[in-house]
């Protein structure tokens, strides 16, 4: 599990691919290089990834044919920055929201303009995933926690903060980059839940659904 909280940006120092798998080697992560051991977990860019070997300044992981089908991962370049983040141990601080680096599907970025002192992110989010993302709700954006502002049909925006924008890669950012997207846990689980023995059919979670679970209330004219 992680948190959405970004400790280090490192750079890709290779990428190697093995038939229809990957091999990238992340360099210059700074002091996260102190703590880090064989085989333990770290978010690069939101996707849970193992590192597999250490080198003196970062690690290599191996990046599976699923991953790079489901994520953003396989268009890193040579040169490129990336997201990172170890994986959360007991005891620590939340200050994000929980984050499992299991990426729900690859968003675009549409727009990145000055908002006053900070800055708005648009993003174009698969169609599957909108149900999941709600105004004031959380998003992991590339492993950054993120609060969503405004949703309109498959587009959503977010507010970086100035430290945001300094300590983590969305500086980099222009309109047609692809990123990764997480949503929030808590929504996924609640629509499993609320689907009970529905089984397989989990096209959404409807107000008849709500009234029935006990989360809404009806009134007797039928309205809630």
């Amino acid at each position: 599990m992680f948190t959405g909280l970004i400790q280090a940006i490192g750079v890709i120092g290779a990428s190697e691919p093995r038939g229809v798998d990957l091999r990238l080697q992340i360099n210059q992560i700074g002091p996260l290089r102190d703590d880090l051991t064989l085989g333990a977990s770290i978010s690069v860019n939101g996707v849970c990834l193992t590192a597999t070997e250490l080198t003196a300044d970062g690690f290599w992981a191996d990046v599976s044919k699923e991953t790079l089908d489901c994520t953003a991962t396989g268009g890193l370049a040579v040169g490129g920055r990336v997201n990172l983040e170890p994986a959360l141990r007991v005891g620590d601080r939340l200050g994000g929201h929980w984050v499992s680096g299991h990426v729900d599907g690859i968003g675009e970025v549409k727009r990145f303009y000055e908002d006053g002192r900070s800055w708005r992110l648009v993003i174009e989010t698969p169609a599957a995933l909108t149900r999941y993302i709600a105004p004031k709700g959380s998003i992991c954006v590339d492993g950054v926690s993120l609060t969503v502002n405004g949703v309109e049909g498959r587009v959503f925006d977010v507010n970086i903060v100035p430290h945001t924008l300094e300590h983590t890669i969305i500086g980099d950012y222009a309109p047609g980059r692809l990123v990764n997207l997480e949503a929030d846990v808590v929504a996924r689980y609640l629509e499993s839940l609320l689907a009970g023995d529905a089984g397989a059919n989990r096209a959404g979670v409807s107000l008849e659904t709500l009234v029935r679970s006990g989360f809404v209330g009806r009134t007797d004219d039928g309205g809630s």
